[in-house]
């Protein structure tokens, strides 16, 4: 007669099976979380004969994490010593970072099937495993025999947890136990439990020994003078208000990676160029603590780059001896270092102060007139530029065609004259309009045409304008987001941020609207915004998909909602799948279909 264990295992191979042909499901038979997992695993196409995981054998074998875990390993290897058990421990993402068998056969197993340090064990890559349906709902479970979705797992039942951080609440990684089938399994969920507990409590005592470094390293420094301090931990960011001021979370960021490759020489200075093409001299020191090495200390000196800093002599937008174009002309109230954005601010800048009539095109929202109004600015003149659309001449001048609109323009030095739309003027108006346009440029005024697209303007127009240019679309100058982003905030009001996490959308959009469009989405993120700074929640739902067809309203609709779903589930797709009323393999489903793109949340 079969035992229990021996009947339930056969049922789930059987239950498998039938799973796999699209068949009907016995009732019961199968868990809900192992079922789920099946699903999601089916879905994702993940083989069930064959292990076939990525491999990383570069990582970070000095991690909190891994040396957190360290002892508590340790400890665990040792009461294993010859059993058929060994313990595993992973990174968030799925990465196995140690392991620790008790017996030769089982460690051969592991090897086997790639469950060894430097694979990847997340649902993605194997399918239903302990690691992975632990990662990917954030609790506890067991996984028996039959149960795993790849056949080559079945020999064995593991049980898994997240490993959490107790000061910010982010899963940190996973601990997994593995042993061969047996009656040995029910304990398994208990004894991982305790493990997990142990290797929480270590990482919180670092953190909190990390964090009193970093503390006084800062207070110290800081206390003297006002030169720009910022001290960047794991999980603590500490900044007085000269560094604050003129930092972002992606400087941090930059800042930590270059700290990174020389903290232990505290003596050696270096240049970092920052996100907004500003430069700062950054001296670094490894801060230390009695759990090892907390973070970095910096202390920085903002300076211009030596190549973006115009010769005195040289007047702004001129070029050298030798062709080349000095650095660009700081535009008022304008940022950017992407190239081709320099050199359409460096031909507006030129054209604005020689009064050269300029023809300038670029997608809708890209900042024409805003480069213009700087411009023009910049000259020293008082009067705002007098803005003629030719697709609606009468919003200038009320009862007036457009060369009327355009001959009734204040005209002069100092003045400027902004025909928006070029490519719309009626041929009938043509030579009115040439006419108009001449005699403005004739009295001294700086006369500059629009339009979004460098062709369609009539011969007899163009030959109004001295020179053309393009300002580039903002998908084509990303590299300059952060600092747009920064810029933004500040015209919205004082002390509003953007968090790190929230750039990443930012960066995937395509931004058919330009500069126009993201000023917009900040402008309400920050209105809805529930701290001090804009998180990922703010964004609106089309931020976090990126499908790149076009949707009907009853879609976008349905996409809005989902993403609304996850973001109020804190990305856990489960919890967001019971909120709506569907099914996991559901949301896994649209989220493809819509192209949502959430982070992994902790």
């Amino acid at each position: 007669m079969l035992s229990d264990s021996t009947a339930r295992d056969r049922n789930i191979a059987r239950a498998r099976l039938k799973f796999l042909e699209n068949a009907e499901l016995p009732a019961a038979i199968v868990p809900e979380g192992i079922l789920n997992s099946w699903q999601r695993s089916k879905y994702l196409g993940i083989g069930t004969d064959e292990v076939v995981v990525p491999y990383q054998p570069d990582y970070d074998r000095e991690s909190r994490l891994v040396r957190a875990a360290t002892p508590v390993l340790d400890r665990l290897e040792q009461a294993l010593t010859g059993s058929d058990a060994s313990v595993i421990v992973t990174d968030r993402n799925g990465w196995v970072r140690d392991r620790r068998v008790g017996e030769k056969r089982l460690s051969a197993h592991l090897d086997r099937v790639h469950l060894a340090p430097g694979f990847n064990y997340a649902e993605q890559f194997v399918g239903t495993n302990g690691i992975g349906v632990a990662l990917e709902e954030r609790r506890p479970n067991v996984v028996l025999g039959t149960e795993h979705f790849n056949e080559r797992l079945q020999g064995v039942s593991c049980a898994a947890a997240p490993i959490r951080n107790s000061v910010t609440g982010r899963v940190e990684g996973a601990m997994n136990l593995t042993c061969w089938n047996g009656p040995a399994r029910p304990l398994m969920a208990a004894l991982v439990q305790e493990a997990v507990e142990d290797i929480e409590r270590v990482m919180y005592e670092f953190s909190s020994a990390h964090q009193r470094a970093l503390l006084e390293a800062f207070q110290q420094v800081t206390h003297y003078g006002d030169r720009p301090v910022l001290c960047l931990g794991q999980d603590l960011v500490l900044a007085n208000t000269a560094a604050s001021a003129r930092l972002t979370g992606d400087d941090h960021r930059l800042l930590h990676e270059a700290a990174a490759e020389f903290g232990h020489a505290p003596r050696t200075r270096r240049e970092v160029r920052l996100t907004g093409g500003q430069h700062a001299v950054m001296r670094c020191r490894q801060v230390d603590s009695p759990a090892g090495a907390a973070g970095y200390l910096l202390e920085l000196a903002f300076t211009d780059h030596p190549a973006d800093r115009p010769d005195p002599r040289t007047r702004p937008g001129t070029r050298t001896e030798a062709g080349a174009a000095v650095g660009p002309w700081p535009l008022p109230g304008l940022v950017g270092t992407d190239p081709a954005w320099n050199a359409v601010s460096r031909t507006v800048s030129r054209c604005a102060r020689a009064r050269t009539p300029l023809l300038l095109h670029g997608e809708p929202g890209t900042g024409k007139a805003t480069l213009v109004r700087a411009a023009h600015a910049l000259t020293g003149a008082a009067l705002a530029p007098v803005v003629v659309d030719a697709a609606a001449p009468a919003a200038a001048d009320a009862g007036h065609d457009l060369p009327a609109a355009l001959r009734a323009a204040p005209a002069g030095p100092g003045r400027v004259l902004v025909l928006r739309n070029v490519d719309a003027v009626p041929p009938e108006d043509e030579a009115a309009v040439a006419g108009a346009l001449e005699a403005a440029t004739a009295q001294g005024t700086w006369l500059v045409g629009t339009l979004q697209g460098a062709l369609g303007v009539p011969e007899a127009l163009r030959n109004r304008f001295l020179e053309v240019a393009e300002v580039p679309a903002l998908r084509h100058r990303l590299a300059d987001l952060p600092a747009l982003v920064d810029c933004l905030l500040r015209r919205i009001g004082p002390g509003v941020e953007c968090a790190p996490e929230a750039v990443a959308p930012l960066r995937r959009h395509d931004w058919p609207g330009n500069v126009r469009e993201l000023s917009l989405v900040l402008s309400r993120a920050a209105a809805a915004r529930r701290t001090y700074r804009i998180e990922l929640g703010d964004l609106p739902p089309s931020l976090h998909s990126a499908g790149s067809r076009s949707l009907s309203v009853w879609e976008a609709s349905e996409r809005d909602t989902l993403v609304q779903a996850l973001l109020e589930a804190d990305g856990n797709k489960l919890l967001a799948a019971q909120r709506l009323g569907i099914s996991r393999t559901t949301i896994y489903r649209k989220m493809r279909a819509y192209g949502i793109t959430l982070p992994a949340r902790g």
